[in-house]
């Protein structure tokens, strides 16, 4: 991930007491910010700007480009690539054999996760919409987050929801997950107090249009609490409910 915030309190704070020399730290400083690569400007000062390093998108790259951004994130710590093929990760695999290949969410991910905090529920319409709610899940957990999942919980029948009802209201943020007509985060959102980030899916029949059904009924909630992110956009989701998820905890 870089260099974050952690990283360099820890620096600065070793360099006060004596553990750490000026050396050290300037030659740390120095490999920052921005890496040039053959196909790609990799910015490792991203994590200290953010609190999240920079997330390689595969779709409509070459497995070696793959490769090389995720060697350059990987000698700095944790890497999450999203959109990702089998052939994307078959290349990356055979150079890091560590690395974990995510087929239903299209995600790669090597190193460790920081240690879940606070708390953020994905909840999702239907089984056609976990391609999308475990994109957002991996992405939450990667930042930071205590995630639990809800599954087939779509409005079609209410009882699959109401028993998920204790954990959407002790939420720091949610992540609804839906296509057809899109009910979902209005519902929850009418039943919690905190952020639900709605992701429109591309499931549903001709009407759905390809999700803009979904996406339009989400931006029209009146459910005041509820915000959106763009069609089948799990990684999206994930990122919003965990930057959420992390002020919460802070506070």
């Amino acid at each position: 991930m870089g260099m974050d915030e952690t990283t360099l309190r820890n620096l600065l704070t070793g360099l006060q007491s004596g553990e750490v020399d000026a050396d050290e730290v300037v030659s740390a400083l120095r490999r920052e910010p921005i890496e040039e690569l053959s196909s790609a400007m990799v910015d490792h000062h991203r994590a200290l700007r953010c609190g999240c390093g920079e997330v390689i998108y595969c779709a409509s790259k070459t497995p070696a480009q793959v490769v090389e951004i995720f060697t350059a994130l990987a000698a700095r710590g944790a890497v999450l690539a999203t959109r990702a093929d089998a052939d994307h990760a078959a290349a990356v695999l055979a150079k890091f054999p560590a690395a974990v290949y995510h087929e239903l969410s299209r995600t790669i991910r090597l190193g460790d996760a920081p240690e879940p905090r606070g708390l953020v529920v994905v909840i999702a319409a239907g089984t056609s919409d976990l391609s999308v709610a475990e994109e957002a899940r991996i992405t939450a957990e990667f930042l930071g987050a205590k995630v639990e999942s809800c599954y087939d919980c779509g409005v079609a029948g209410l009882h699959r929801l109401l028993p998920h009802l204790d954990a959407l209201q002790r939420a720091n943020a949610i992540v609804a997950v839906a296509g057809m007509e899109g009910a979902l985060p209005s519902v929850v959102g009418g039943m919690v107090a905190c952020p639900v980030v709605a992701v429109p899916t591309s499931v549903g029949y001709g009407a759905n249009l390809g999700g803009i059904t979904a996406l339009l009924a989400m931006l029209n909630s009146c459910a005041s609490g509820v915000s959106v992110v763009n069609i089948d956009n799990g990684f999206g989701g994930g990122y919003s409910a965990a930057l959420i998820n992390n002020q919460a905890v802070k506070s």
